[in-house]
């Protein structure tokens, strides 16, 4: 009978916690959720890229050799573009990346060198980190880098998207992200078909750009749903 008892309330609890989040999900996932959408390779896409890299100004951007930034106020950056190394801070923990040669990766705590298991999980988390953070401060840089198809979208009201899938690279190939514009032809959201989302389409803005000392074009704040992600510290040189 206590048993009995016992089962009832434990399932009555997991029920009043799953439940809300169940129903939650089911009403995003139904809202948003939408099916990758169909484009075309060509020149017109390639030309649609093109012009977004020039809106925001890609010159400035190929010319700048180092970019720091602060991403969530959670992880800190010290990117050196032309050599493809990178300093990575956070909490007590620090890496210096060789994007180049891993081989040359290396790990600190409190500003030790550390080796064995720990260097290789800080080296694995630092990857990881450079990777989706970076992509949040650069990505419309990225719509040519090798292993990325670029289609054209038609959306209503005869206006244009362009789809980028990266087929290679990064943390998680073949995540595709349809890019938005504004009236001035500069990206203003993407919506994401990826890897760690569970719903497909989701959208994220591109806002509050910064002209930075070196005419670079950044972001500093993205919209995801109810979710600000914040860029800050955004410093960079030739």
């Amino acid at each position: 009978m206590k048993l009995k008892r016992g089962l009832k309330i434990f399932f009555g609890v997991l029920v009043f916690f799953t439940l809300p989040s169940l129903l939650f999900f089911s009403f995003l996932y139904f809202k948003y959720n939408e099916n990758l959408p169909h484009g075309t390779q060509g020149q017109e896409a390639d030309a649609l890229a093109k012009a977004m890299l020039t809106s925001l100004n890609y010159e400035a951007y190929e010319n700048t050799k180092l970019i720091e930034w602060t991403f969530k106020k959670r992880h800190h950056y010290e990117w050196n573009k032309t050599n493809n190394t990178c300093k990575v801070y956070w909490k007590e923990y620090s890496v210096d990346l060789d994007l180049n040669n891993p081989n040359n990766h290396k790990a600190f705590v409190h500003s030790f060198d550390v080796h064995g298991e720990l260097a290789i999980e800080l080296i694995e988390k630092a990857v990881k980190y450079f990777n989706n953070d970076s992509f949040w401060l650069v990505a419309p840089y990225k719509v040519f880098d090798t292993g990325t198809e670029r289609r054209i979208v038609d959306l209503p009201n005869n206006k244009k998207g362009l789809l980028i899938t990266y087929t290679a690279g990064g943390s998680t190939p073949g995540d595709s992200y349809l890019w938005l514009f504004d009236e001035t032809g500069k990206p203003s959201s993407f919506k994401m078909w990826t890897s760690i989302l569970p719903i497909d389409g989701l959208e994220a803005t591109w806002s509050d750009w910064i002209t930075t000392s070196t005419n670079a074009q950044l972001p500093t704040f993205h919209k995801l749903l109810f979710l600000g992600l914040e860029i800050d510290d955004i410093k960079t040189s030739f």
